[in-house]
């Protein structure tokens, strides 16, 4: 049970539920969700459902932005110096208890688009190899590909997951995933929950193929999953070893509800022995020294020597550890269980609205957090605008064709999507 003092989260946590059954978790009463909803200041005049976009700082991280930069502004120096690997030691320990990782297997990276870029520009690839890509990822990750591709010589080539979001089947998008992969496939890069339907993907599945392909291909050949996961993390109650993938990229300013500017890397063994760090670290201090007596650096890569060095944004940077603990000091599984029930409220009530048009799928294991909608005779962004005029923050899709998009998390309650769905009613 949740319970806030002295500007912390405290709450035991339950045992993570087999995927699919979120529902079956005990989300508690009222009182306690109200307690967390209070640990965020957004103004009590709105009702925002726009989780997937960007987030309000919960009390603990507030508080730990503010300390950190307190103390770089009384003395930036010797606070950098004292704290720098204590600091960020505590993130990749609070990340690595977060993803059931490795801390070593984590790298820090300051958004979702940068981790990309950062993955898919430095991965070893040869001429004729191929990047496979759905149809259904964000710009970030086909532009990502795409640069990459001229770079180096691999070619990007896309394929369809599903015909209609609101019908896809888990079989449905592992047989399409089957029937893509080829000889040169090298990377397949996914996004895990999409931004412009809300379907997720079933990971583990398609993991399941690309297992298969790779039992008769050499390493340097075998085919590496690559996941946008922003729009599930933070919601779904998995660990790394769960999923399969060998690159897990998001940020963390969504439903983490992490620091503006903040992300995180983690990758498989495979993973990082696929790929060579594109921005010299701060983090691994061999690198440093190796450099300095003028030979190359022994070992493979890591997530300390994958990190981007430079100066960063501290305060926002070390404050990542306190919003990894304060959703591990709600429960993971709760969390999860929350999201879902009160999506699924969501998607119920807008099916049974004849004039309005549902893209997510129903089945919890195959959405999250992510509810796109059509209402008849509006444009999306019309939607959007005549809900916001009752207080009602709703996003577009920015794809095409474009959605109105409805994204809650734990910071919402049943009856602000009561609120919600009345709202859009009214709109028929």
């Amino acid at each position: 049970v949740p319970t806030l003092a002295a500007g912390a989260l405290s709450c035991s946590r339950p045992g993570a539920p087999p995927q699919g059954e979120a529902s079956r978790v005990d989300t508690g009463g009222e009182g306690e969700w109200h307690r967390v909803r209070a640990a965020f200041d957004i103004s009590p005049e709105i009702i925002d459902l726009s989780a997937l976009l960007i987030s309000s700082h919960p009390r603990p991280v507030r508080e730990a932005i503010a300390r950190h930069r307190r103390a770089l502004d009384e003395n930036p120096t010797l606070y950098l110096e004292s704290n720098y690997r204590r600091n960020i030691n505590r993130v990749l320990e609070a990340a690595a208890r977060y993803l059931g990782a490795r801390a070593g297997d984590i790298a820090v990276t300051d958004s979702t688009t940068a981790g990309l870029g950062l993955v898919y520009h430095g991965l070893r690839l040869r001429e004729g190899q191929e990047f496979l890509v759905s149809e259904h990822n964000y710009y970030s990750t086909v532009e990502s590909v795409r640069l990459a591709s001229e770079r180096t010589g691999a070619r990007m080539r896309q394929y369809p997951l599903y015909r209609r979001s609101a019908a896809a089947t888990a079989s449905e998008m592992v047989d399409n995933l089957a029937a893509a992969v080829g000889p040169a496939t090298r990377v397949v890069a996914v996004t895990w929950v999409h931004s412009s339907t809300g379907v997720k993907l079933p990971l583990r599945l398609m993991a399941g193929v690309l297992e298969e392909v790779n039992r008769n291909r050499d390493p340097a050949d075998r085919v590496l999953l690559s996941v946008d996961a922003v729009h599930g993390f933070g919601v779904e109650d998995v660990e790394m070893d769960s999923l399969g993938c060998d690159f897990f990229i998001a940020g963390c300013h969504k439903w983490l509800f992490g620091p503006r500017g903040t992300g995180i890397v983690w990758a498989s063994r495979r993973g990082w022995e696929a790929v060579l760090p594109t921005i010299p670290s701060f983090l691994d201090n061999s690198v440093r020294r190796a450099s300095m007596a003028g030979r190359e650096p022994a070992g493979r890569t890591t997530g300390q020597r994958f990190s981007p060095g430079g100066f960063k944004p501290y305060e926002h940077q070390w404050a990542m550890a306190e919003a990894f603990d304060f959703h591990r000091e709600i429960g993971k599984a709760k969390i999860e269980a929350r999201t879902h029930e009160l999506s699924r409220q969501l998607k119920e009530g807008l099916a049974a609205m004849p004039h309005v048009r549902l893209y997510t799928p129903m089945a919890e294991e195959l959405s999250s957090g992510v509810v796109c909608f059509d209402v008849e005779g509006m444009r999306p962004r019309a939607v959007v605008a005549s809900l916001r005029r009752r207080n009602i923050v709703a996003t577009t899709t920015p794809y095409s064709p474009t959605y109105a998009r409805l994204t809650p998390s734990i910071r919402n309650s049943p009856k602000e999507i009561e609120a919600a769905l009345r709202a859009i009613h009214e709109l028929g």
